[in-house]
């Protein structure tokens, strides 16, 4: 369980870094570049989306590390490939919750995080979309 907490540990904390740089970067260019009205509003959508897309594969790689590496679980309703784990991450990550794939073992705690991380970064995102609105949304253009 050591092993599966520290793992964990640096897992969440990855995930968190790639979202506040992703954040930063977008700010800082949005600062730098003159867009015309709300146009940079637009673009920081798919910025976003970008980064809890690598978020996930963080998570999903973590999850294939843990189960063939570790060997601390398995996902029941899959064969566990990379891109199995990779779903199953998009689905914890976002709450969604399926339901058709499911992990056993240590694995469990990995997902509860996940979950956890997920929705923490989702609000994160929409604050920071929010402000950026704010401050383009009323602009000519």
């Amino acid at each position: 369980m050591l092993l599966a907490s520290l793992f964990n540990l640096f897992v969440v904390a990855a995930a968190i870094m790639i979202h506040y740089e992703a954040l930063r970067a977008i700010s800082r260019v949005l600062t730098r570049i003159r867009l015309p009205g709300r146009l940079p509003v637009l673009l920081c959508v798919p910025a976003v989306l970008t980064a809890h897309a690598l978020e996930i594969w963080v998570f999903g790689a973590a999850f294939y590390v843990q189960i063939y590496g570790f060997e601390l679980g398995s996902l029941v309703g899959t064969p566990g490939s990379l891109m199995d784990c990779v779903y199953f991450s998009f689905v914890t990550y976002t709450s969604l919750g399926i339901g058709d794939i499911y992990p056993i073992g240590h694995l469990r705690y990995h997902a509860g995080l996940e979950a956890l991380v997920g929705l923490v970064m989702i609000g994160w995102t929409a604050s920071f979309l929010y402000v950026e609105m704010e401050r383009y949304w009323n602009r000519d253009g």
